[in-house]
Formats: structure tokens, sequence, C-alpha cells
């Protein structure tokens, strides 16, 4: 079978990792990577033993897929200048800054029959992966999300930045539309939203409480589910899955249930290779991606609405107080 040809546009902190694992996976061929900052594609391009490019556009006629890791304000002007080219796409997140952008993205990749992916890491985890058999209607949700302060997501908020990833994968396992949110943040080194805090009632009374911070002094990725024959906690550094069940108990105990606790084993994977090599199957199959635009469109729609929120009570605030 023919190689398939691939490029990325973008190779700073996320770029740099997509075209690591394209040079790596059998069956491509990185044909090149793209910057505006000439020294940066010309070491990536160094690294990884392929062609440097400055334009994007000089690779319309090269590839076959490419993978975006530019800013998030680029996003929909590049992505639909590669649609335009008849060219299959991973997209790092978030999908757009509009959702009458990403609506148009997804349009035309329907209308080309061409494979748009949305990079929401996490969905590829070993520990989201080993829990799908287990979850049954959660209930309560409750996340965190914090890391260090760094300046390669300034140009967004916290909550397209940190707190999407999270709000993706609630969505993906609460079966049931939005009925309310309420949101808070405020910023503390960037002029943006940096820490923030929503809680997302389902119309099923699930109830889904995230926190996301990039001015944390420790680093922590968890999330808790619970429903009602268990607790889940999963820790996504560690990659570290527990179960406590509820056993019903009879008469022993005064008739109170039992609860059990458990390990999940876990096949750890490298997240972002499994998402690449995810890419490049639905590329040569022309099957769908696991995470479709349209589940990135509703995750950005609810990050947007987070922001209103917090935009709303923000101003509430400054009238009261000013």
């Amino acid at each position: 079978m023919e190689k398939i040809r691939v490029g990325v546009v973008g190779v700073g902190y996320l770029g740099q990792y997509h075209a690591e694992k394209y040079s790596k996976l059998s069956g491509v061929n990185l044909v090149g990577v793209v910057d505006i900052n000439h020294a940066r594609a010309l070491e990536i391009a160094d690294r990884f033993n392929t062609r440097a490019f400055f334009d994007y556009s000089d690779l319309f006629d090269e590839v076959q897929a490419v993978s975006i890791a530019v800013p998030t304000k680029l996003h929909y002007r590049v992505t639909k200048d590669f649609f335009d080219n008849g060219i299959d796409i991973l997209l790092e997140k978030p999908i757009a800054t509009t959702v009458a952008e990403a609506d148009t993205l997804i349009e035309m990749a329907e209308k080309k029959n061409l494979i748009f992916q949305v990079g929401h890491l996490e969905r590829y985890n070993s520990a989201i992966v080993a829990i799908e058999d287990v979850l049954n209607n959660p209930m309560f949700i409750e996340s965190h999300r914090l890391s260090f302060f760094t300046e390669r997501a300034i140009d967004v908020d916290v909550v397209l930045d940190l707190m999407i990833h999270d709000i993706d994968i609630i969505l993906s396992i609460v079966n049931s539309d939005i009925d309310s949110i309420d949101a808070v943040g405020v910023p503390v080194i960037s002029p943006k939203i940096d820490i923030a805090n929503a809680r997302i009632t389902f119309v099923n009374g699930c109830v889904a409480n995230i926190t996301a911070s990039r001015v944390s002094e420790k680093t922590m990725r968890k999330i808790r589910i619970f429903q009602p024959d268990a607790y889940i906690s999963i820790d996504f550094v560690s990659k570290k899955v527990d179960i406590y069940n509820k056993i019903e108990n009879g008469e022993e105990n005064g008739g109170l249930p039992k609860i059990v606790a458990s390990n999940v084993e876990i096949n750890v994977r490298d997240s972002l290779e499994e998402e690449i090599k995810s890419f490049i199957d639905s590329v040569n199959t022309r099957k769908p991606p696991l995470v479709s635009g349209t589940d990135a469109k509703r995750a950005l729609s609810v990050a947007l609405r987070i922001l209103e929120q917090i935009d709303r009570l923000r101003r509430i605030y400054a009238d009261s107080y000013g």
C-alpha cells in the first residue's frame, strides 16, 4: 500500500510532537513541516528528516492529510484552505473561535467527503478507554485540571485551553442535553481568564462540576464519576483508575450496601500516538473519526456558554461595585 503523504502546519509546542509521531509511523510519509518561524521550521524538519516550508499553501499539492497546530484564531482560515484543496485534517482543539466557523468547516468536510478529526486528546487516554464498559448513567461528575502557568496558550482563556478537555469527556459520557450552566472565572496572570469553575446541569439530572486553572503550584488532571452502582476515580496523569462498586448486602450490616474497591487494569498507551494512528486509519479506510467536527463543535459551544456566563457575572460585579 502506498504511504499516506502527511504534513504538519505549525510546529510549536504541540505541532512538534505531531511531527515526531508521524515520522515514526509505518505507512506514513512525513512530507514536510510548516512554520512562519523559519528557524523553527528548519530545526524540526532537520530533527525528523523531512522538508521545511514557510507558507502552508506550499503543502497543497504535496500531501493527502495534515495536522494543523496553529494558534486558535487561525484554525478556521487554515483549515478552510486545506479543505478547499481536498485534504484530510487533524485539527488541534478547539475547533474554531465561534460556532458559526465550526459549522462552516463541518459542512465543507461533509460536502467534500473529507476526514475531519479534532484533537481532543483525552478521548484516547488509556484511563478513559478503560472505563467505557463500566459507565452506567453518571449522575454527578467532578473534574479538576490544574497546571503551572506557561505562555504557550495565552491566546485563549483557560476554558478553551484546559477546561474544554473535560467538557468534551463529560459530553461524551452523559447521554443528555444541557439544562443550565453557571460559571465563574478570573484573570490572574494573563489578561484572559486563568482560573474558572463551571457547574453544568443536564436535563436527565446529572450535574458536572468542572474546575480548570493554569496558575496552580501543582499539576492535577483528575475526574470523579458518581453513578447509581459505583464511584469511579480517574487520574489522567498516572493513568490510574479506582472503582468503588456498591453491592447489595441483604440482611448483613443492617441491610446497608457493601462497598467493594477495585483497580482497573490499564493498557497504558501514548495518547497522542493513538490519536494520530486513529486519524491515519480514518484517512485510509474513510471511516468517521472518534472525535468528529460535530463533537468538537458541541464542546466549543458549551465552552463559549461558560465564558458568556463568566463575562455576565463580571459585568454585574463591575456595575454594582464599579
